[in-house]
């Protein structure tokens, strides 16, 4: 199934009106089982769907290692696409103890969540130590737009990349939820074996708790958006040491939370 097709149209102006075509990004039902039994459905851009089955499971800990995911298959069904995963009977068993009923809107893993202490989970805090700087994450902001091929294409997706502490981005993935495209970049650096411990993350949507929650989990120091955190998140960040900046433009970025003193020390210098 394609991430994009064209679909015909009316370009309105105020001097007349002209048949046209667009690229339209694809957004269809994703249906995620674990063992044969069905967990989540996703709407979702249907691609890299191998790497957002890791990572949401790592994610949601589903499992807690890359190899209990012993084997991962998407294929088209009627209405959407099927990813089937196996993992281990005694990690599966876990989650039909503990089952949350699931349905995401475009991506939101946490509309169906039961349990408000579900919520937000308490991780182990980061021990990685962010080696980029301010140079570096402009690098990596000037560098998005053009690796950003299917929203160049149809305007409609969000973007996560992983870039080094040099500001090269070095993996990026794409979905029109911002959920899933976190996902899939987790689930493409680890089966790739990147190295993500000294570089940040880079979200071309507003940062949400759950994308912070996202980028703890795959052990990055610092994550970037484009847009503005919400509370929750940027107090999320702080209690799991996460670098968080936001709001980062072109000529200007706001560091909301600075554990290590890496940016105060530069109002110091000014």
């Amino acid at each position: 199934m394609k991430a994009a097709s064209d679909h015909n149209l009316i370009t309105l102006t105020p001097g007349g009106a002209a048949p046209g075509t667009r690229a339209l990004a694809a957004e269809v039902p994703v249906s995620l089982t674990f063992n044969g039994v069905a967990h989540v459905v996703m709407m979702m851009t249907p691609q890299d769907l191998e790497d957002f089955a890791l990572g949401f499971a790592l994610a949601e800990q589903i499992i807690d290692a890359p190899d209990q995911l012993l084997s991962v298959e998407a294929r088209p069904i009627e209405g959407g696409i099927l990813v089937r995963a196996e993992i281990p009977k005694e990690r599966h068993a876990l989650i039909l103890e503990g089952r949350r009923n699931m349905v995401g809107q475009t991506g939101c893993g946490i509309c169906g969540v039961v349990e408000l202490d579900h919520a937000v989970r308490d991780l182990q805090p980061v021990t990685a130590t962010p080696r980029a700087d301010r140079a570096a994450i402009f690098r990596a902001l000037g560098a998005l737009h053009d690796l950003q091929k299917l929203n160049q294409e149809t305007g409609a997706v969000h973007a996560a990349a992983l870039a080094n502490d040099a500001g090269e981005i070095i993996a990026i993935r794409e979905d029109v939820g911002r959920h899933n495209a976190l996902d899939k970049l987790a689930g493409h650096v680890i089966r790739a074996d990147l190295p993500h411990d000294k570089g940040f993350v880079l979200l071309s949507s507003r940062c949400s708790h759950e994308l912070v929650q996202k980028a703890v989990m795959l052990g990055v120091p610092m994550l970037v958006a484009v847009s503005a955190p919400t509370t929750l998140a940027v107090d999320y960040a702080q209690r799991t040491g996460l670098t968080l900046i936001a709001l980062a433009r072109s000529d200007s970025m706001l560091c909301f939370n600075d554990p290590h003193g890496a940016f105060a020390e530069d109002t110091r210098q000014s």
